[in-house]
């Protein structure tokens, strides 16, 4: 049967062109969705080194001042700052040495008081039932009619007889698998994260002793006006990076030393090492404070603390962090960012997809940095006017 064709009318080549246009940038934007779900891991690593080296990239300049050479300074500080890592890393870690050799006994006072509460459950549940469902009257239960004894030979089992050509029962008793198994089905995707987080330093060097020749080689790819364009979008995003990590970097060590100090007054166990996570926890975005009233949460239930102890915790980390996120956070990171709610919590939803914990710390820069780049761009100033608070 043949199939009969006609040209297709202009009115008809002119939608099929707008249909093509239209779909263009969803493919596109579909394309960019997959090849970031894919290389997740590379690109987190990339945007954390490129954080980190516009954090670092003043004290740089600071060592320039005094005839330093960029790649001598950029060494200098990528050394300290590892240093200074260190030190944090020694001294969370002697913390978390003290609270293994008490694990027991926290996970013991935990473990009755989780049984007390599934208990308690359990009899509120129970009375519960026994209030809205009425009860029946019992009925006897039916008498069996004796059965005759068997003899002993009818006791015995008889053998089993397998026909010649009879496939025998199998039977698969699925078991849970341990929690090593578990430990080694992640084991590679853990490998794959420490193998690129240690590329981390060295990607931070090189961005900053080959800072000038980046910048220059990267504004050779626009000429005119998108030059100078590219220029400014570079210099907002920097001052917008450093304006935001540094502000939530400050803000997170003072609720640190405020809540350790607190701790420590309570006589709270480990006030060291719940009041810095508390105080860093405070600052995630939307579920901030029930956060950061798990750690101390967690402290006072294993150290057997009484329930006056609780009330003082979460009336002060609740103070905190009305007082950080109200009138601190607004001066210090808010100035920088001028992102309205409703992004916020979408950039949120979108990054958290796409990589989890790690999207949802990157998320509030990214979208700034995007925001950023609309505003010097003069066709993109309408999502950046879209964006902004």
């Amino acid at each position: 049967m043949a199939i009969l064709s006609r040209p297709l009318k202009a009115h008809e080549l002119l939608n099929v062109q707008e249909l093509r246009v239209a779909a263009s940038p969803v493919i596109a934007f579909g394309v960019i969705v997959a090849l970031l779900y894919w290389g997740r891991v590379f690109f987190i690593t990339s945007i954390i080194a490129v954080i980190i080296a516009f954090i670092l990239e003043p004290f740089v300049g600071l060592l320039m001042r005094v005839r330093f050479p960029r790649s001598v300074a950029s060494f200098v500080v990528c050394s300290i700052a590892l240093m200074l890592l260190y030190l944090v890393g020694l001294g969370a870690f002697t913390q978390i040495a003290g609270l293994w050799e008490e694990l027991p006994r926290f996970s013991q006072r935990i473990g009755e008081i989780v049984e007390g509460g599934r208990h308690k459950i359990d009899e509120a549940e129970a009375t519960t039932y026994r209030i809205l469902v009425p009860t029946k009257p019992q009925q006897p239960a039916p008498v069996a009619p004796p059965q005759p004894k068997r003899g002993r030979r009818n006791q015995e089992a008889q053998p089993v007889v397998v026909l010649p050509g009879a496939i025998p029962e199998v039977r698969i008793h699925e078991e849970r698998k341990p929690v090593t198994d578990l430990i080694y089905e992640r084991m590679g995707s853990l490998y794959q994260m420490l193998l690129m987080a240690s590329f981390i330093p060295f990607l931070v060097y090189f961005m900053l002793s080959w800072r000038d020749h980046i910048h220059r080689s990267f504004l050779q790819f626009f000429e005119g006006e998108d030059r100078a364009a590219a220029s400014r979008s570079l210099q907002g995003i920097g001052d917008m990076v450093r304006g935001f990590v540094v502000g939530n970097f400050v803000l997170g060590v003072l609720l640190a030393i405020l809540s350790s100090l607190a701790f420590w007054m309570i006589k709270l166990p480990y006030p060291l090492l719940a009041g810095p996570v508390s105080g860093f926890l405070s600052l995630v975005p939307y579920i901030g404070l029930p956060l950061a009233l798990i750690p101390p949460a967690a402290a006072a239930i294993g150290g057997g603390q009484p329930l006056a102890s609780f009330l003082i915790i979460l009336f002060l980390i609740a103070m905190l962090h009305l007082i950080a996120m109200n009138l601190l956070y607004p001066k210090i990171v808010g100035s920088r960012v001028h992102l309205n709610p409703l992004v916020v919590t979408v950039a949120l939803m979108f990054w958290g997809f796409l990589w989890d914990a790690a999207g949802l710390l990157l998320a509030i820069p990214l979208t700034a940095a995007l925001k950023a780049v609309c505003d010097n761009v003069k066709s993109l100033r309408r999502f950046g006017k879209f964006l902004g608070d």
